[in-house]
Formats: structure tokens, sequence, C-alpha cells
């Protein structure tokens, strides 16, 4: 926490080096600036003494907005005094490995009584047992290191006999009362606004900040806001611009709209959503106090992003959930044309803009992310994947994922830890096309029943099953590893073509019902047993409803009402939707017929069940349309002139007996009815192989 006379006075001294006069104002300055933190700046004080309080290592952690940043810069400036090489490094900024991180902190081993200090270490967290096994053992004795991040570390290092007394550990709070109370005053506040602010920070140091910034900026008059300034129910709307400053124009201010709602924006994403002005604002969001930046884009300190959520939702209801659905169509298209190694970061991003809505929250551990990382499982991983299954699941389980090992290795996914680069989880999504493995497998027995039992597989379809995640440390519960093996199961579902059921396996606990229920996975009857374990099966047919189409529904259900209770599976309404069928091949090909015959009978069209198919409903085309657009396609293939000629003949509106028809066309009756039957079964080609896709029919264009 500093002023604008620190950071001027900063740069100075950089400059000046040496002179005591100005370091003599530098400190100086940076009293009267900093407030709070007696405790961390006695331990801080010790180590550059070297008394018998000190030791050479703090590890500061706590959430984002605590003061970490502040506090080093504090830090920073005292071992500057004491004339210190200090060296700074911004783990936002680094790489994370080992050689980047030495090139940028490497003066800090070379000098004796050097200080180190490393901000935002939980970005590259993945380094911390490097950092503790091999870079900070190289300091010199007397230098001084401090990492500052949100996470707190490793319980092995913070155990080790031989950090023991080398290392402290200190978790940062929100300002004591009186702390807030001094800083208010040592920032101008007129003691008047000093309970209402007090109130609504409640001692966070970035809150603090920002609302002593809006209380001592006075009104276009001249005259002080802060005496009269209080909270109240419209807080958001009347605090927000004086937090982020006045928009240069109504552009400026949607980029900010667009920053707070994306986990991270990229240059990329503001030209989709604000077109040629993309790159300036871009460069406008990056200048801006309250934005950070990282190596994917950028991202604004968590109360100014929750404020300017808030704001918008309160002052502009419909256009929150315009911004949100583009938002959103623009993360499910990069879903759908991700690659098999980018699907997860898409989904990821897709997840992140939908995580207030529901309990969403409640399946994801967002402070995890990082923390571990996606790897195909290689051959030489079998083993481990096997150790872990009968960790947590018991010997029968592992004999189950040695069969499908052997059988669909490529099925399998294994989750390293960032940190030691072990193999911590694994998890498996099965593929099938035909039945097998029903007599050593009882969960993949089950679905495999349930899909014959309630609708079976069509030519050309499969089915998923997500059949294992396995994670000792934190089994089926919200952690790093599950948050990427649902981001994987779902973003892999959007992107599959003709996938018919997915089935998802989760130990029969009760935690996942809710949860996958919302998500359309709803539970069989089967309960399999595997070993010591009751397991539960959750389905979905996709062909029914497919996961774009869900996905859409849910989002404009979750926009529509604040009252997200709305979207329990068991109570409430959700927006109706249409019933959809799924129809087999011979079905599929009556149908047709029988809709062509009826295609000037509106009537008879809304009771085929054509009319009821995903290829129908999904895409805002009648029935009639889909089948105009399948015989016009007809034109585009060789040989189709003469089908479409015929059926367009027989099928027209005025509808002659096929005799007469074949006497039109110049035909004996034979070749007509072979035309006629090629082009329906052509038609019914065109159209299963959209169904099967879920792709939408198009009309032919007249290029001209």
């Amino acid at each position: 926490m500093r002023d604008r006379s620190f950071e001027a006075l900063r740069g100075l001294v950089d400059t000046a080096g040496e002179s005591g006069l100005l370091g003599d104002l530098v400190v100086a300055a940076r009293d009267r600036a900093f407030v709070g933190r007696a405790a961390e700046r006695a331990l801080f004080r010790s180590a550059l003494a070297g008394d018998s309080a000190g030791v050479p290592v703090l590890y500061l952690h706590g959430p984002g907005g605590i003061g970490k940043s502040a506090l080093l810069k504090w830090f920073a400036g005292a071992a500057r005094a004491a004339g210190r090489l200090v060296v700074e490094v911004d783990g936002r900024t680094v790489p994370a490995t080992p050689e980047d991180f030495e090139q940028a902190t490497g003066r800090a081993i070379g000098e004796p009584g050097s200080v180190l200090l490393v901000d935002a270490f939980e970005t590259c967290q993945g380094l911390e047992h490097w950092l503790w096994e091999h870079f900070l053992p190289r300091l010199p004795q007397g230098a001084v290191a401090v990492v500052a991040g949100r996470t707190a570390p490793d319980p092995l290092w913070v155990a080790d006999p031989g950090w023991a007394d080398l290392l402290h550990v200190v978790p940062l709070r929100n300002l004591s009362r009186d702390d807030a109370s001094t800083f208010l005053r040592v920032r101008g506040v007129p003691a008047a606004a000093h309970p209402a602010l007090l109130a609504f920070t409640g001692g966070n140091p970035l809150a603090l900040s920002l609302a002593a910034a809006v209380a001592v900026q006075p009104d276009a008059d001249g005259a002080p806001r802060a005496a009269d300034w209080s909270p109240g129910q419209d807080v958001v709307a009347t605090l927000l611009p004086r937090l982020v400053g006045d928009p240069p124009s109504p552009a400026h201010r949607a980029a900010l709209e667009v920053c707070a709602q994306a986990d991270v924006t990229s240059e990329a994403l503001l030209r989709v959503m604000m077109g040629e002005r993309a790159a300036d604002l871009f460069t406008w969001l990056r200048n801006q106090p309250f934005i950070e930046s990282t190596s994917s884009g950028l991202f604004p300190h968590d109360v100014v992003r929750e404020v300017l959520v808030a704001d918008l939702r309160w002052r502009d209801p419909d256009g929150f959930a315009a911004l949100h659905q583009r938002m959103y169509q623009y993360l499910l298209g990069r879903v759908r044309e991700a690659s098999d190694a980018q699907v997860v970061q898409a989904m990821q991003a897709l997840t992140y803009l939908q995580r207030a809505f529901g309990r969403l929250s409640e399946t994801f551990a967002w402070d995890a992310r990082g923390l571990v990382r996606e790897l195909p499982c290689a051959p030489a991983d079998q083993g481990r994947v096997v150790e872990l299954a009968e960790e947590a699941e018991g010997a029968e389980s592992a004999a189950i994922v040695r069969f499908w090992l052997d059988r669909q290795p490529e099925a399998f996914k294994v989750y390293r830890s960032a940190r030691t680069d072990d193999i911590v989880a694994f998890s498996a999504t099965l593929r099938f096309s035909s039945p097998e493995g029903e007599d050593v497998d009882p969960v993949v027995a089950a679905g495999w029943a349930h899909a014959r039992a309630v609708k079976p597989l069509r030519a050309g379809e499969y089915l998923s099953v997500a059949r294992f995640h396995v994670d000792p440390g934190t089994y089926q519960r919200p952690s790093a590893s599950m948050n990427l093996f649902q981001w994987r199961l779902f973003g892999d579902i959007i992107r599959a073509d003709h996938l018919a059921w997915s089935f998802t396996v989760m130990r029969d606990d009760g935690f996942w019902n809710y949860h996958f229920e919302l998500g359309g996975m709803m539970p069989t009857d089967a309960r399999p047993v595997v070993g010591d374990h009751g397991y539960r099966l959750f389905a979905h047919d996709w062909r029914v409803q497919s996961a774009s189409a869900w996905v859409e529904e849910k989002t404009d259900a979750l926009l529509a009402s604040a009252d997200t209770a709305m979207l329990s599976p068991s109570g409430g309404s959700a927006p109706e939707r249409v019933e959809h069928v799924v129809l087999s091949r011979p079905e599929f090909d009556a149908a047709v017929r029988d809709a062509l015959r009826a295609l000037w009978w509106p009537s008879e069209l809304d009771a085929n069940p054509l009319s009821r198919v995903r290829l129908v409903t999904e895409h805002g085309q009648s029935l009639g349309d889909v089948l105009s657009h399948a015989v016009d396609a007809l034109l585009e293939e060789r040989g189709g002139d003469r089908r479409h000629q015929v059926l367009t003949t027989t099928y027209s509106k005025d509808a002659p007996t096929q005799e007469a028809a074949a006497r039109r066309l110049g035909m004996s009756f034979s070749t007509y009815r072979r035309h006629l039957a090629a082009g329906v079964k052509r038609v019914s080609d065109v159209l299963w192989s959209h169904e099967l896709s879920g792709t939408p029919i198009l009309p032919e264009v007249d290029t001209g």
C-alpha cells in the first residue's frame, strides 16, 4: 500500500544509489504511506539484521488483494535503505521453468547479503519443490528470500527438519480495524466517512485502497464527497465509476465489462466482441492500474472484477445477458474447434464464464488450477495407474484397469503434479461402437444394458463411458485433477460426432447426484458393485438433445432468472423445450417417405416423427424446409438432376399420379420408379447423415 510520492521516490532512489539524504527521504515516505503489518515488518527486519529471531526465508500467502505485493515493496525499500542488493521477481512475468527462474534471479546467488523478493508465486507453483531443494540452498549466507503467493507452501517443505530453523510461513489476513482506520486517515479520508468505508471493505487492503481513492476525490465543483458518502443498495453503481475512472468512451466501458466476465481477456476475444478497435482497447486495458497481465492475456483485480459484473447486471440486465450470450457463443465455438490438446483450456474458459450460476462453483476447485497437468498415458505410466487404482478402489478395480489398458490405452490420461512431476491421478473415458468387456467390467455392462433397454445404438453411432477418475488424495471430490477431468469430459462431448450415449460413473455416495442431474446426466437404475464399493451410473442420450443445445438451454434459463433454484432437477420449472425422438434407421427411412408424400399437408407433417428429431428441432427450420433443402441438394451431385426432377414432379403441390408423372417426364414407368426410389433413398441418406452429426442442412445458395 503506497501513494504516488512513494512511486516517484522509488525511481529517484534507483538512480541515486547510496545517497544517505535521499535514502532518508525514501524511508520517511515509505513510513508515511504504509500502514499495518507490524509483525511481518519485524520479522523482515530481524532477517536483515541476522539476529536470533530472524530466519533467512519468509513465505507469505493469502488471497488476491490482501496486500502481498505492497508488503514486498516495503521490504524492498527497507532492504535498499540497509544497503542490500535487492532482486525483485514477478512470477507472472517469468516462465515457470528452472532455467528462466534462475536467469531472472541469478544476481541474488552471487551477492552476499542479497535480498530476493518473489511475488505472485502461485503462477509458478510447480517450481516449489525445485526452489527449496535446489535453488534456495545455493543462496549465500546472510541472504534473505521472501516468497509471496496465494497458495500455502507444501507441507513437506514446512515439515522438512532441514528448514525448521530457516523458514517462517506467514499467512496474511485483513488489516485490523485500528490499522484500517489509520490507513484511511493517512490517505486523507475524512473521519466522518471511516465507519461506512470500514464496514464496506472489512479491512481488505485492496478494497480499502479502492474505497479510499473514491472517498478523497472531490465533486466536479471541488467540494469533498467523502463526508456524505455511504454505501447503500446501489453502492456498486455509485462506486464503480470512481474505482475505474471515467472510461474514455462507451467502447472502453464495454471492453472493461468483457474483461470482467472472461477468465482471461486476449486481444482475439476483444476483436470478436469489439471489432476493429480491439488492439487500441487492449492496450488501454493493459495500462489500467487495476488490470494484471499473464502470458494468456489480461484480468482485473478480484474486487474490481466482481464490482464490474455486479454493476452491469444491476444497471443493464438485458445488456449483461446479451454480452454473456455473445461471449458464450464465442467460447463454445472455441471448444467445438479445439484440438485434442487445446480442448481442456477452451472448456475451462467456457466454464469460468458460467462460474457464478447455480451451484457450479461447488464442482470446481478454482484455486487449484495449475497444480497438475494432463498428459496421455504412456506405456511407462501404466504400472503407476494400476497402483493408484488399487490404492483408491481395490484389487478388483485394478484388474479392470489392466483389462482396459490392454484394449483401449488411448482412453487413459494421467495427471502429473506440477511440483514434483509425479503421477498423482488418472482418468479413462472408454469408447464403444459394439459391446466389449461386459463379462469383466460390471460398470460397462450396466451401460450397455441401459442403452439396449432405452434406445440402442444405430449404425455409425457410439457410446462413451467415463469409467475412471482416480485421485487417491481427493477421491472424486473437486480438485485440480477433477477440474481437468470434467473439462475434458464435457469438451469431448461437445466436439463429438455420432455420439449416442455417454455414461459417467461415480462412487455411490450421493455427492455428484445433483450436479450431474443438473448437467443432464441422469442416474440409471443400475448400481454396479466392484470389490467393496458401490457405484452410480449417470447417462445422457445426446441424440435426444445435443450437448450444444443443452448448454444453450441452461444458459438461457440461468440468465432469465436470478433465482437459480429454478434449475433444480427436482423442483421448479425450466424453460419448455420440444420433446425429441430418436429413430432407428428403418423408422427414419419410413418417416422420410411419409413426409415427402405429405409435403404440402402441414397437419400431417406436424404428426410425422421427423418433426421431432433434432435435425428439425435444433436448427430453427420446419420439416418442410428441411425436406426441400435435401431435395435441392441432389442438384449438386453427379446424376442428381434426374432424381431431383423426378422428386419435384412426384411431390409437387398439384402432384399427378405416378403413371402421369412418368408420362410427363417422358419415362417408362419402370425407369421412373427406379429414379424415384433412388431419389427417395438419397434424400433419406442426406437427412440421416445430418441427423447423426447434429449439423443443419442448409439451402443451396445461388451464386449466379
